[in-house]
């Protein structure tokens, strides 16, 4: 297997392998939605709340997949495709990446994270804002979704061992 340029920080590659886990917990709770699991939640009205209809199933499976696949991102800050296009890609398949070309999402990609968490999340944390069945089921959908928290940091502090190992160009032995 091909290594980075630089060795990575044993806590970098540790963080940004830990990130699709964080992530996974609100998956599995979307999952079980799509399944046919109120998952515990009731409308306003206290009846069990169920996604139906392919097409809103098929939306909240397709989010589930699609943040997996943001999160599994964070690998290449890492791993050496995240340094060189792979072979296989047409056209630009070798070729280096350039350090900010990763480096402006990431982080661009990571206070989105942060702002955003933070802003969806206020309701989940109030009474009041979603009803459940009993307490088991409020606490683990609270605590499913409020992992989702740690995601923006923890991109934002791997993305900011890529850059330093990308861009510095004194040899660090943060390994």
């Amino acid at each position: 297997m091909e290594a980075t340029d630089r060795p990575v920080p044993r806590w970098a590659y540790r963080l940004a392998h830990a990130i699709p886990f964080v992530v996974l917990p609100s998956s599995l709770w979307r999952i079980g939605l799509v399944f046919g699991s109120s998952m515990g939640m009731l409308d306003a009205t206290g009846q069990p709340t169920y996604v139906t209809g392919f097409g809103a199933k098929l939306y909240v499976l397709g989010l589930s997949l699609f943040l997996e696949a943001l999160a599994l991102l964070s690998l290449g800050l890492v791993q050496p495709w995240g340094e060189r296009v792979p072979r296989w890609i047409p056209l630009i398949g070798g070729r280096r990446v350039t350090p900010y070309a990763a480096v402006i999402p990431a982080t661009l990609g990571s206070l989105a994270l942060i702002a955003m968490w933070t802003f969806t999340m206020h309701n989940l944390y109030t009474e009041g804002a979603l009803y459940f069945t009993s307490t088991f089921w409020q606490y683990l959908m609270v605590g499913s979704y409020s992992l989702l928290h740690l995601w923006g940091p923890a991109l934002l502090l791997v993305t900011w061992s890529y850059h330093r190992r990308r861009t510095d160009t004194r040899v660090h032995a943060l390994v």
